[in-house]
């Protein structure tokens, strides 16, 4: 299969198309969503809508595998892995994608029989993707990593849809675990295409752009 390579700025551009064309985009300044954190913001991204998406799943894979390859290597991989549990569809596609075996990581061990944490076959030495569908600030992603390297195999790459890029210190934190990260596209790229379709009135962009500005100082004003 001949993947295509178009320029990052197209794929960040059809893939903030595609969140909102599925209504994966959820922006509400009015209400806002509360996070797993227990904070507030008016924005929220369902990156697992994807997999009921045929042929959006389709690009955004294809899309993956281009990324992936050009910034790390066409070689570069032994096995994919998908942290537990929406990393595992998109792990899955990917690893055919590249024609390497699929893992997948539990948040914890299961509790029973072999205790694992790997699902499927990773061995000592490999180098391994771990596939998620998206990051925040990269901090689960460490764990998935650490139980990677656990196994003897290597993790220095991860790979994800969308990358919230408005956290300080995300890629740092991922560089000094020894992690590049690879991302199709980021909030300002679904806010940019957001204002370029009027997908919603502006004084709401206008409140969301303020948010993703300083989410810190919004989530303090907004308790």
């Amino acid at each position: 299969m001949t993947l295509p390579f178009p320029p990052r700025e197209e794929i960040a551009r059809l893939t903030a198309r595609m969140l909102l064309e599925i209504k994966a985009v959820h922006f509400n300044a009015a209400e806002p969503y509360t996070y797993a954190s227990g904070l507030k913001g008016p924005t929220y991204i369902d990156c697992r809508k994807l997999i009921s998406h045929p042929r959006i799943r389709a690009t955004l894979m294809d899309f993956m595998a281009a990324t992936v390859m050009r910034d790390a290597g066409f070689e570069a991989f032994d096995n994919v892995a998908g942290g537990e549990t929406a990393g595992i569809p998109f792990a899955a596609m990917v690893a055919e994608r590249l024609a390497l075996p699929m893992t997948y990581v539990r948040k914890k061990p299961k509790g029973y029989g072999r205790n694992a944490r790997i699902e499927g076959e990773m061995t000592e030495g490999q180098r391994v993707l771990l596939v998620e569908d998206l990051t925040t600030d990269g901090g689960s992603k460490l764990s998935f990593v650490d139980a990677i390297r656990e196994t003897g195999a290597e993790c220095g790459d991860t790979a994800v849809i969308f990358y919230y890029d408005i956290f300080r210190g995300t890629a740092q934190r991922l560089n000094d675990h020894g992690v590049r990260l690879h991302y199709l596209c980021t909030w300002w790229d679904v806010l940019a295409e957001a204002r370029a379709q009027a997908a919603f009135d502006e004084a709401t962009l206008a409140e969301v752009e303020s948010f993703l500005g300083d989410p810190r100082a919004w989530q303090a004003a907004h308790p």
